[in-house]
């Protein structure tokens, strides 16, 4: 304990800190972070320091993690220099043919996805955007109410995002286009510039949910096309306040906005539906279904206007080419599974055929070969019990009814089989679709990586599936970091994933798929933990869809259609404000594959593959061996999801009970919760964890390869990122929490007296606690990894150095230690409630596990219950019988609240302030 108390300001703590760290080179096992949590919990626990001391400095360091988060975004996309930026970009060359190959290409497909990182409330949102744009400054105080995230939430959110998306894309293309007027006056006409397209699968991924209604999808599709009508309307009317196609737009605006209106109530009563369904159904010219016609009136208009009205209306008729009648385009998403069991009702007898053989992949082909195409309608949809064919139906009736023009992407999740893409292909055919929707398989399992190769072999050498691409003109992949980078660990996740796209590239040269497009989504993240790599938006592009792969589809002639997501709140923070917006797609235009050089020399890391595929292979088997150890799995759900904030609709915990949660492995909690929690332990392991082992036996050979390899430094700017955020010590710390003797030790000499008992009750519950000595153990694996690292990157220069990089990691401390001392102050108030009789099967001794696991808000709502402090009264009944007992008036346990079970509901709530902290100073949520 310091010599006198300990000022509760951010200063003082850092300050404290530093003296603490440098006891660790006389005791190495001295822990700074938990000792500094020490002193405040017993200022805490004398009242010399109260919550409210604590709040006010967790809104200082809560808005300092909030400019933190905000200079990383305008490192990245730099919105003040954007505009020279773009103005170079636009300038046109001496060759046309070229500038319109470059602007007529989509450099991205951007999707905007409800991955659950709504982290930020909408008041931090727009802190954050406004300080990286405008470099305004954080409030001292900064706002942080949590919203209510709901799945129309999330909605609104990516429609918002997607606007500013689309207006930053009309100044790219606005651009282009009186470029090319001025050196190309005779051609510029000819132009037709594509650089984005949006697309967003919010309310329509049901893998993994049951919540989502059919008609919700209908509802949002509707939502969306009136919203896009409303926008054109506005963008002619500023061309042209009296043009002829204002009546038109605004008319089938209006409709839509009706049949919106009626599919976003209740339908599941058959009445509703049918009336909902005739309104929307029924002809009309009103009923707007393509963009088509009025693309071909402006860019006629065009023709005979003046330059400035000219490049206007081009770039309208621009955005509706990119857009159709939505906001974008859409993704379903469906689970293999889903797929396999609706296949098998239609396959007869050979419906219980292994789907991976080669007898199944025969059966579906002649499946195929004899479907016929049926009609559906809305009762179709309303009695299907499939959920993967009443995506096909929804599908259908969207392109029926609402846009007849922009195809539907279906992803498959856990999609390992070709047969499954085949069965994709059967039910798109059935509903008359087949030509609109592009069937998507996931490659982000171990399994599906590994054998994904083969999987794309034998599924373009089918004739059906050939011919189909060519229909669509595309061949499509998604690649998954999330899961991936989990089971694998990002590095060999990523690496892996190259390889994939490598032997994509293969499968379709191979097949005579050169004359269609290759797109590859690759649904990685915001946090280096899902795969966006935080050093510069380069190497963010880069490293999901590396310059390598690039190389191989360009030397195989075959046309590149890169696709990417921005994940929910965390993503859409780069297109929160119109100059975000244009900043970020100007730095895609700027790293985008358009640039490839087909003739690079081959970097060194794929040369030098007797030690890349060595090292690639070391890092994955060493994050095996942390996945699969009880160790590493009972240390990262010792607390469940309790140490996390609430991020999305979906639901990121799954039911178990208190014995299951003890032995609860990492396959009951979704990537980018268990990736959230790495980070607020302390410690990516699934980034970091590996490499310094990998390098053991050639320290030099390795580290000389990561210097010369484009790619492996890469890498290497990766681990260091990470690295400069990570502490072992504080991993460690946490294991304290558990630790009996740390709890019989702590009143020891009378040092707390007043604590004795709670303590005396703490050791003795934790006497069989396994979390300590988890703990211990998992901090002395990384402990020694770690040590292998530093001398790994003693020997590789440091081509992004962090000088603030000890500042960074003192600030993290201060956070960890402050929420440390919370939580022995949360131990301490719940051991100390009094006992109370079972109810309902729930005892103390469960409210006390609840506790200890962090499921507060169960082991509140418990207490509550036992301690009740508003009851009936005799007073509140009118009775004409009389009765004395009993006398007076009860007092309820407002004691009791006021003294435990507030004061536990009050600190736990500032736990989950500083993991919204924590979560700034990594960049992201997860």
């Amino acid at each position: 304990m310091p010599d006198q108390p300990l000022q509760t300001t951010l200063a003082a703590l850092e300050e404290r800190l530093r003296t603490l760290h440098a006891r660790t080179a006389d005791t190495p096992l001295f822990n700074p972070v938990f000792q500094l949590s020490l002193d405040l919990s017993r200022q805490l626990e004398t009242g010399a320091t109260t919550i409210a001391d604590l709040a006010r400095l967790i809104d200082e360091l809560e808005a300092i993690s909030l400019e933190s988060r905000a200079g990383r975004l305008r490192k990245l996309v730099d919105p003040a220099g954007v505009q020279t930026r773009l103005e170079k970009l636009a300038t046109a060359g001496s060759d046309f043919a070229s500038f319109r190959s470059f602007w007529e290409r989509p450099h991205l497909h951007a999707v905007f996805t409800a991955h659950p990182t709504f982290l930020l409330s909408r008041a931090q949102s727009a802190t954050v955007a406004q300080a990286a744009a405008n470099g305004g400054a954080i409030p001292a105080s900064p706002a942080s109410g949590r919203p209510d995230i709901t799945l129309t939430y999330e909605h609104e959110c990516a429609m918002a995002a997607i606007a500013h998306a689309q207006d930053a894309r009309d100044r790219i293309v606005g651009a282009a286009l009186r470029s090319a007027s001025a050196a190309w006056p005779q051609q510029w006409h000819e132009l037709a510039p594509l650089p984005f397209r949006f697309a967003s699968w919010v309310g329509y991924d049901m893998d993994g949910r049951t919540d989502i209604k059919w008609y919700t999808s209908i509802a949002f599709r509707l939502l969306e096309k009136a919203e896009r009508l409303e926008r054109y309307a506005a963008s002619l009317e500023a061309i042209d306040p009296q043009h002829g196609l204002l009546a038109t737009l605004r008319a089938a605006q209006a409709r839509t906005a009706a049949s919106a209106a009626d599919f976003s109530g209740d339908l599941s009563d058959s009445s509703a539906l049918s009336a909902a369904a005739n309104r929307l159904t029924a002809g009309g010219p009103d009923k707007l279904l393509s963009l088509t016609p009025l693309i071909d009136q402006l860019e006629t208009e065009a023709m005979s206007a003046g330059t400035e009205r000219a490049v206007a209306l081009r770039t309208l008729a621009a955005a509706m080419r990119a857009d159709g009648l939505g906001m974008g385009w859409i993704h379903f998403r469906v689970n293999a599974k889903q797929l396999h069991n609706a296949i098998r009702q239609r396959l007869g007898d050979a419906a219980g055929i292994d789907l991976g053989s080669r007898g199944a992949v025969a059966a579906l082909r002649e499946l195929l070969a004899g479907v016929e195409p049926v009609s559906a309608n809305f009762a179709s949809l309303a009695v299907e019990s499939s959920t993967a064919v009443r995506q096909f139906l929804a599908m259908a009736q969207i392109l029926k009814h609402i846009d007849a023009d922009a195809p539907i992407r279906m992803l498959v999740a856990e999609c390992e089989q070709p047969a499954t893409v085949l069965a994709a292909l059967y039910f798109a055919r059935q509903f008359g679709i087949e030509d609109k929707v592009d069937v998507s398989p996931l490659f982000e399992t171990e399994t599906a990586l590994e054998h994904g190769g083969r999987f794309l072999d034998a599924l373009l050498a089918e004739e059906d599936y050939r011919a189909y691409a060519r229909r669509r003109g595309r061949v499509s992949i998604q690649t998954g970091f999330s899961d991936a980078g989990r089971f694998v660990g990002q590095i060999p996740a990523s690496l892996a994933i190259e390889r994939l796209q490598g032997r994509f590239a293969e499968a379709m040269a191979a097949n005579g798929l050169t004359d269609v497009a290759a797109l590859i989504f690759d649904t990685h993240g915001e946090g280096m933990g899902r795969g966006a790599h935080p050093s510069s938006f380069e190497d963010r592009l880069e490293w999901p869809l590396s310059p390598w792969t690039q190389r191989r589809f360009a030397r195989a002639g075959i046309r590149l259609e890169p696709e990417a997501s921005f994940q929910g709140g965390d993503g859409y923070l780069f297109f929160a404000t119109p100059e975000l917006a244009l900043a970020t797609l100007t730095s895609i235009v700027e790293f985008s594959p358009a640039h490839t050089d087909a003739d690079a020399p081959t970097d060194p890391f794929y040369r030098r593959t007797d030690l890349s595929l060595d090292f690639y292979r070391a890092i994955k088997e060493h994050q095996q061996r942390h996945l699969a150890s009880r160790t590493y799995s009972r240390a990262i759900t010792a607390f469940g999801l309790g140490l996390l904030n609430e991020t999305g609709s979906r639901k990121s915990r799954r039911q178990s009970d208190l014995a299951a949660d003890r032995d609860m492995n990492l396959r009951q909690i979704r990537a980018i919760p268990h990736n959230a929690i790495l980070q607020q332990l302390g410690y990516p392991v699934n980034v970091i964890a590996g490499v310094g082992s990998a390098a053991e036996s050639n320290y030099e050979d390795i580290a000389a390869l990561l210097d010369e390899s484009a790619r492996g430094r890469q890498i290497m700017r990766l681990v260091r990122a990470a690295n400069a955020l990570a502490s072992i010590k504080t991993v460690a710390a946490y294991g304290e929490l558990f630790n009996s003797a740390y709890w019989a030790s702590r009143p020891y000499r009378g040092t707390e007296n007043h604590l004795a008992e709670s303590c005396e009750a703490l050791a003795e519950y934790l006497i069989t606690d396994d979390r300590n000595g988890v703990f211990r153990r998992l901090a002395s694996r990384l402990r020694v990894d770690a040590l292998k690292l530093h001398r790994l990157l003693a020997l590789v220069p440091d081509d992004d150095p962090h000088p603030e990089r000890e500042g960074v990691r003192r600030l993290i401390g201060v956070l960890q230690a402050v929420r440390l001392a919370l939580l022995q102050h949360i131990f301490l108030k719940a051991v100390s409630v009094p006992a109370f009789s079972r109810a309902n099967d729930i005892s103390r001794t469960d409210v006390l596990e609840m506790v200890f696991s962090l499921r507060i808000e169960d082991a509140l709502a418990q207490l509550r219950r036992a301690y009740p402090v508003s009851f009936p009264r005799k007073e509140d009944f009118t009775l004409d019988e009389p009765g004395e007992y009993p006398r007076g008036q009860g007092e309820g346990y407002a004691a009791i609240r006021a003294q435990y079970i507030d004061p536990i509901d009050d600190a736990y709530r500032l736990c989950l302030r500083i993991s919204t902290a924590i979560a700034n100073e990594f960049g992201a949520h997860g």
